[in-house]
This record gives C-alpha cells, sequence and structure tokens, in this order.
C-alpha cells in the first residue's frame, strides 16, 4: 500500500460490463487516515498540505512501530481496571495493535489530500442532534458504562449498555453488524478488516464485508419494500445517473449502526473512477436525530488482498465472562446494603 490512495481525473478508461455500466466489481480496501470528522482546529479547511499529509503519515508509523515493540516479559501487571475509564488506571487494554489496520495515509480526491470524510456541513464535522435525540442519549448515559459518554459511543457507532443483559450489549459485540459503521450504510472505515468486496450484475450489485461477515444486496430498478419490513441493514434500491450507481436505503430497524433511528435514510453514489479505485460518496438523513442531512465521501482504491472468514457468532466467549461479572457485582452490592 502506498502513502497515497489518489483519485484520477474523471474520463479515465473504465472498465464496463457487457451491457456497458461502469464495472464495480472488485475487492476493496478503504482503510485510510483521513477521519471521519475534522478536527475543530482546521475549521473549513478541507485539504492538507504534501507536508501535512507526510507528517500525519510519518506520525501512524511512528505509532505503529512503537506499538508492536516486543513487550518485556518481566513487566508488572496491568493496573486494576474493569470501571470502563480509558486512562491509565482504567482500562487494562484490549487488541493487540498488531491486528489494527487503519491505513497508512490519507485519500486525495480531485488531487487533494481530504482532511475529513464529512463534506457537508463545510466545517467536517456532522450536524448539531435534535434536542429529542439529546434526551434520549441523556437517558442511555445514565445506565451506559463509568467514564463513557455520549462522544465516545457515537463516534464509535455503538449503542452503550449496562454489562448486565446480552441483548443490551453492542450489536458489534453480539456479532450482528459491523464495528463502527463498516458495514453501514454509510459503509466507514473501521479499526481493521476494511476491505469490501462487490459483485455487480445487471440487476443486483452485492457487497460483502470483511467486519464481522455483513452482507448487502441492492436490487437495481427495484422498489422498496412495504414500510412494515425492517432490516439491520436498511433495504438498497439502485438506480443508474450516467455513468454513476446511486443506491437509496430505508426500512432500517430500530439500531442502525451509524446511531441513528428507524427513520434513517441514506442514499449512496458509487462512480468507478478508473481500473483501479471507486469514489463512495453518501447523504444520510435522520430528523429524529440530526438537525440536517450531511454527507460525506471517500476514496476506495482496489486490493490484491483476500477477504477471509471473519468467524464472530452471536453468544461468544466473552459473554459468559460479561455476565459472571454482573453476578459478582451484584452480590458485592447486595453485601454492602446488608451492613
Amino acid at each position: 500500500m502506498t502513502l497515497a490512495m489518489v483519485a484520477t481525473v474523471w474520463g479515465a478508461e473504465i472498465p464496463r460490463t457487457p451491457d456497458g455500466k461502469p464495472d464495480l466489481s472488485g475487492t476493496y480496501d478503504i482503510a485510510t487516515l483521513t477521519p471521519l470528522t475534522r478536527p475543530a482546529s482546521l475549521g473549513e479547511r478541507q485539504s492538507l498540505t504534501d507536508a501535512e499529509a507526510k507528517v500525519l503519515a510519518d506520525q501512524a508509523k511512528a505509532v505503529a512501530a512503537a506499538t508492536n515493540k516486543a513487550s518485556d516479559p518481566n513487566r508488572k501487571a496491568p493496573p486494576t481496571g474493569g470501571d470502563g475509564s480509558e486512562g491509565p488506571a482504567g482500562n487494562v487494554g484490549g487488541y493487540n495493535s498488531l491486528w489494527v489496520d487503519i491505513g497508512e495515509g490519507a485519500f486525495k480526491v480531485d488531487g487533494k489530500w481530504r482532511t475529513s470524510i464529512v463534506i457537508d456541513p463545510s466545517n467536517g464535522r456532522m450536524p448539531p442532534v435534535t434536542d429529542a435525540a439529546r434526551k434520549q442519549r441523556a437517558a442511555q448515559a445514565k445506565v451506559s458504562r463509568p467514564n463513557r459518554g455520549d462522544a465516545f459511543w457515537i463516534t464509535e457507532g455503538i449503542s452503550p449498555g449496562p454489562y448486565d443483559d446480552p441483548e443490551m450489549r453492542p450489536t458489534a459485540e453480539r456479532c450482528l453488524l459491523s464495528f463502527g459503521s463498516g458495514g453501514g450504510p454509510p459503509m466507514l472505515p473501521v479499526m481493521y478488516n476494511n476491505l469490501k468486496q462487490l459483485v455487480l450484475t445487471k440487476d443486483t450489485l452485492v457487497i460483502v464485508n470483511e467486519m464481522v461477515h455483513d452482507a448487502r444486496v441492492v436490487r437495481i430498478n427495484g422498489e422498496h419494500e412495504p414500510p412494515e419490513i425492517r432490516r439491520w441493514l436498511g433495504d438498497s434500491i439502485g438506480r443508474w445517473e450516467g455513468d454513476t450507481l446511486v443506491v437509496d436505503t430505508t426500512n432500517f430497524n430500530d439500531n442502525p449502526a451509524i446511531g441513528a433511528s428507524r427513520n434513517l435514510h441514506v442514499v449512496e453514489r458509487f462512480r468507478r473512477i478508473d481500473a483501479k479505485s471507486l469514489l463512495y460518496g453518501f447523504t444520510v438523513e435522520d430528523p429524529t436525530v440530526w438537525t440536517k442531512p450531511w454527507s460525506g465521501e471517500i476514496l476506495w482504491p482496489a486490493t490484491e488482498q483476500r477477504i477471509f472468514e471473519y468467524a464472530c457468532h452471536e453468544g461468544n466467549y466473552s459473554f459468559g465472562g460479561i455476565l459472571k461479572g454482573a453476578r459478582l457485582l451484584e452480590a458485592e452490592a447486595e453485601k454492602k446494603v446488608k451492613k
């Protein structure tokens, strides 16, 4: 993988299907250091300079090198954790950084290094949430893990919940959906397993997501299912607008991966730029959660890497420990009450 994943100019030679449509089929690696939302310090800046993009890539490389050093076998035990906090006295750690794959550089569109995936609003950040959504999240925060507020949960794209009920654990932890919004829609980069495989036929686009095995079937020139039929990934239909495949998704259930509600409506745009890349754009609308729609786009570079099975299954081994821990905490609390 090179430092830059660069989009070429429109109109370059692109592969086409027998019926003349751009052939979107292929495997793509969407890992990138370009964040979903723009750091507030960058204001309205939509792009980085070459020097800034190099610093970003060099910093990521240095962090990866430092965190992947061999551990000292004589090191002391980590501090006592279990309270869910992010500090050195709290969470004792999760994944070994060897498994983390967030890309090696930012991506370019139209020759410019993007500062965020979100492009509208112009500040590169999601619009404010509605009063109703704010109240709902405040209520959820009362039963969520200590020291982790709304910002953490919304950034991660997972729903907060206590340790004591398996059905309130995040959907990714239950192996129902990808971590974050990897399976979408919209489909966004996550911590690892960022490969997407697209297979296009005359009337169908199938999207296989490496993380947690999500798969979407887009019916081209189809009609939406009745509103009472709800799905984890929504109901997707597509149409061609010139050389761009536009995918319209509605009919979500109550827990879309992006942190929206069942009123979520996502419009995605797939446009092949050249033989080795796609430009993926999207617009998110949910008037019960955000005060206005927001949009983004990200380059999808083709890869020769292969998608491997992500053998995640609901009710995996962690749940026994989670539920046992909750019962122990309850017993301890009961003893304190009796005293």
